[in-house]
């Protein structure tokens, strides 16, 4: 593929050497097109060096090859990273006074923006403006990153990592549709980590991996992302706000603060079914005796309180509201939260037969204690502990600091189909402590399996009032922790949809091809 990489003038524009040559070593022919700025930071020898390519920011050089209509007319891709302010303005507008807003105009391949500046100039009205103008065109561009900016200053602004970038270039290349642009869409990904004490933790083998994907894709496809990450140590998802969580209670404050107004909730995550029922206050030490049991309590389910929430801000609308999303009936009576996962095992049935809990748990000097785990009204388990201590972390949505996509309120929408949300907005909930919480369109949970996969996922379906459950089997090189993944989703209302064993991008732009149906 003929790629165009745009540098603009930003003291990121280093780190776009590192995208360049991640296009490079993946098989593509770029041409790096800088701007008279930018070559003020990297000069031109080091991206003709790294790209192979001549590179010129003026529309003067090699006239007789017409470069200002043919490098643009002649991508497959074009993409701008770092993209200040000024590129997104005169990109907006549509002024072309150097070869790469030149290019900009003549490309009729897909565009990608990375923008990068500072927190007050990508906040300005001016430039969230020429943002949405820019969306609504069908570019892509992706929200900047929160942390260390230029000087002393954080917050969102930030160029993504490389990386990140890349990733969501190569969706773009494969010409996926831009099917969810101007949708607001909420995942949540990794795993909970319930205190036993300020050391040990009840928690699951969940890497975040399969929640990271459907950010990554969704992104591409030009959603407005909110990740809520549990425990994950993978680089922010490029163009996605991340909300760091810990435990179960903490995720289902963050995702329903996200989710209000929402078009789709994804419940990747896997949620703990249970927590300890008091959390020690210090560590417990290991004497010569056994320990005492830890008594569990069930943590809340986030995904069946989504859908209760969504049936009943329909009831309060006015709508005929008799079986569940997609027409499966609901079942009455408290349910279990089963790990609503990216990966995690089945929660106990009606029989109230314990289930398998690891408890991880470094000590002193790095040995090990086992501590008794039993649940409510079942036989005591062993979980055993492990080996890491949960992470600080701030709880709850407020720690964003960046409202990712469309600030202010400005309204976006992509290309037909993506039709308004006011009457789903319109859809209020009270009584709860929430009232004017207005539920999302589509309800998406994840369910993994140990045995009696599709049986199994079939009654979490009709329990939990999601419109797809995505069903996959866990286990030893199973899900967990791995790049490729396998499942079926269980569509309510109608066929389940097998995905092959492939990668976690595919089985999420799967996902997301059901979601947009749905959608429109």
């Amino acid at each position: 593929m003929k790629v165009v990489l745009g540098v603009s003038g930003g003291i990121a524009a280093y780190k776009a050497c590192e995208l360049l040559r991640l296009f490079t070593e993946s098989g593509h022919e770029v041409r790096v097109v800088p701007t008279r700025e930018a070559l003020k930071f990297v000069g031109a020898p080091t991206w003709a060096a790294l790209s192979g390519n001549r590179v010129s920011a003026e529309v003067w050089d090699d006239v007789h090859e017409v470069p200002h209509v043919r490098i643009g007319k002649q991508a497959d891709l074009v993409v701008v990273a770092p993209a200040t302010a000024d590129v997104l303005a005169r990109a907006a507008h549509g002024l072309a006074g150097d070869l790469l807003t030149n290019t900009l105009l003549t490309a009729t391949c897909p565009v990608v923006f990375a923008p990068a500046m500072h927190t007050e100039m990508w906040q300005h009205p001016a430039t969230r403006a020429n943002v949405a103008t820019l969306r609504q065109r069908g570019a892509v561009v992706i929200d900047p990153a929160v942390g260390r900016l230029t000087g002393a200053d954080t917050g969102p602004g930030r160029l993504p990592d490389p990386e990140e970038i890349f990733q969501v270039c190569l969706r773009v290349l494969r010409g996926r549709p831009r099917d969810l642009a101007g949708r607001k869409v909420v995942v949540s990904a990794g795993g909970t980590r319930e205190a036993i004490d300020p050391v040990r933790y009840i928690g699951n083998r969940s890497s975040g991996l399969q929640g990271y994907a459907l950010a990554r894709t969704a992104v591409a496809r030009g959603a407005q992302v909110t990740l809520v990450a549990a425990n994950v140590t993978l680089p922010d998802p490029a163009g996605a706000t991340v909300v760091r969580v810990e435990s179960a209670a903490q995720l289902r404050e963050a995702v329903l603060a996200a989710s209000d107004g929402a078009d789709v909730v994804v419940m990747a995550a896997a949620v703990a079914d249970f927590r300890p029922a008091t959390r020690h206050e210090a560590k417990i030490k290991k004497t010569d005796g056994e320990p005492e049991p830890i008594h569990l309590t069930k943590n809340p389910d986030i995904l069946a309180e989504l859908g209760e929430r969504r049936r009943r801000s329909r009831e309060a609308a006015g709508e005929a509201v008799g079986p569940s999303a997609g027409g499966v009936p609901r079942t009455g009576g408290d349910v279990y939260a089963g790990l609503e996962p990216d990966g995690g095992a089945s929660a106990p049935g009606a029989g109230g037969e314990a289930a398998a809990l690891a408890a991880s748990a470094p000590g002193a000097g790095g040995e090990a204690a086992t501590l008794a785990a039993s649940a409510p009204g079942a036989a005591d388990v062993a979980s055993a502990a492990g080996a890491s201590a949960p992470s600080a972390v701030a709880p709850g949505a407020a720690e964003s600091a960046s409202n990712g996509g469309l600030a202010d309120g400005v309204a976006e929408r992509g290309s037909a189909g993506d039709g308004p949300r006011e009457a789903d907005r319109g859809e209020r909930e009270g009584g709860d402590g929430r009232a004017g919480w207005a539920s999302p369109r589509v309800i998406v949970g994840f369910a993994a399996e140990t045995h009696d996969v599709l049986a199994n996922g079939q009654a979490k379906l009709a329990r939990k009032g999601c419109d797809l459950l995505v069903v996959n089997r866990v286990g030893e090189g199973l899900a967990f922790g791995t790049p490729d993944n396998a499942a079926t989703v269980l569509v309510a209302g109608g066929d389940p949809v097998e995905v092959p064993f492939g990668p976690k991008e595919d089985l999420a732009d799967a996902v997301w091809d059901l979601v947009a149906t749905r959608l429109s």
